[in-house]
């Protein structure tokens, strides 16, 4: 019997999606039931490629470092593995070339490390890693129809096939397209408010042949608009295979093209040509792939009165956030950790439990939700739930990165703040809004 088991009858959890937040479920799960079933719609790979329930791994996935912190703590030794098959670590500060208020800004010790690879190589190295565990099963080409439930409680996921699995919990990690809403509606449960807010992201995606002299400086690349009038952002990472994965994106109909030319122009429309110049000497390597991204959704579980038993929610399918800021996969992981902590205290089938989790759950949304949607509430065409006082911490949030230019102090509590290894509450001390303020005027 393993942790969070409240009998001596064998114990079963069910995570619906095997993407980063499904297979960071699994792993939290298989040391707290006795089986464990991961359950995907897609066939799995047995390669690095992307998936059809998975189009956005043709994109840059950027792993915060309380992300790299929390894969290393479910899979140890996990940034080496993928290390050794070619992904990219460094710091941030003297490796990141940055481009926002018109100039680059200095190359500047942070102890931030940015961990560059596919999204593929990343999810086939974790479910690689997740298939280890004697007591973890994973299907693909799974489809779930829906939830079996009773008296409160979620029971089991009934399949396509006709199949029911029954189990003590199950997870939906479905992702953005999550069909929970139904599933719980027609079990009579209650189904959660959602907070939207519209921001007209499109971004595209093309990988390029990678040599070491490519980049002038830095060994990564972020062109940053500055709002309300810079809409457009460019993005440059090495990842394995010596290959950079190379962005274009925009706000509010400021949309990259598919075509090639269309593709090189748009570059060249950035406010700094080092993107442009790359893709003007490199060779391509794949067909530029577009994806539109039209809001960020966040569902309010925290708030229902009533939660059904047996029954959680981690990752895409709770919030999701504007793929330009890179914040997903980390709040994915840290919510699979803090469900682990939910079932440590209460027991994984107790009915506290879920009312436990899903404020723990939303307490981690909150700090990246309002950097993201404070950010995209720059642009004037942004609309949707605007979080109170965002206009005046818009206004602030400014002057520290304008103020990170100068200030080294400033630069690493930011970028800490960022990457969510110090709270928010340490930008706003008053010595840290002193320096903010005296570092931003000589901007």
């Amino acid at each position: 019997m393993r942790g969070g088991s409240l009998s001596m009858t064998q114990t079963t959890a069910v995570v619906i999606g095997s993407s980063v937040a499904g297979i960071a479920t699994g792993r939290v799960l298989a040391d707290r039931f006795d089986r464990v079933v991961v359950l995907d719609r897609d066939p799995l790979p047995a390669d690095p490629v992307t998936r059809p329930g998975a189009p956005q791994g043709a994109h840059p996935h950027t792993m915060l470092v309380a992300g790299l912190n929390a894969l290393e703590e479910l899979f140890p030794g996990f940034e080496k593995d993928l290390q050794a098959d070619g992904a990219t670590v460094f710091e941030a500060g003297p490796n990141l070339a940055f481009y926002r208020f018109g100039e680059r800004w200095p190359f500047v010790s942070t102890g931030v490390r940015l961990l560059c690879v596919s999204r593929p190589l990343l999810e086939l190295t974790m479910r690689q890693r997740l298939a280890t565990a004697s007591n973890v099963e994973i299907r693909g080409e799974t489809v779930v129809s829906h939830l079996a439930g009773s008296g409160g409680r979620i029971t089991g996921v009934v399949l396509a096939s006709g199949e029911t699995l029954p189990a003590d919990l199950i997870v939906d990690c479905t992702g953005r397209g999550t069909r929970s809403d139904r599933w719980l509606d027609e079990l009579g449960f209650p189904t959660p408010t959602v907070s939207e807010v519209k921001i007209g992201v499109s971004y595209a995606s093309r990988i390029l042949r990678r040599k070491h002299d490519d980049l002038a400086e830095g060994g990564a690349l972020y062109v940053v608009a500055t709002p309300p009038h810079e809409k457009k952002v460019g993005i440059v990472l090495p990842i394995e295979g010596d290959r950079w994965l190379v962005t274009l994106g925009g706000w509010h109909g400021h949309a990259p093209s598919a075509d090639p030319d269309a593709f090189a122009e748009y570059a060249r429309s950035l406010p700094h040509p080092p993107v442009a110049d790359l893709l003007a000497k490199a060779e391509p390597l794949t067909d530029i792939e577009v994806q539109r991204f039209p809001s960020s959704r966040r569902r309010h579980f925290e708030r229902l009165k009533r939660i059904p038993t047996g029954f959680a929610v981690v990752g895409d399918a709770l919030a999701t956030f504007n793929p330009i800021y890179g914040q997903g996969m980390t709040v994915a992981l840290l919510q699979a950790l803090a469900l682990g902590a939910a079932i440590d205290r209460h027991g994984a089938t107790s009915p506290m439990m879920a009312r436990r989790y899903f404020p723990a759950a939303a307490r981690i949304v909150s700090v990246p939700w309002r950097f993201a949607t404070g950010a995209d509430f720059l642009y004037p065409e942004t609309t949707g739930a605007k979080p109170p006082g965002v206009d005046l911490l818009n206004r602030y949030s400014i002057r520290i990165q304008r103020a990170a230019m100068h200030s080294t102090e400033v630069r690493r509590t930011f970028t800490s703040v960022q990457h969510l290894i110090e709270p928010a509450s340490h930008l706003l001390t008053p010595r840290m809004v002193l320096k903010v303020l005296r570092a931003s005027r000589g901007s």
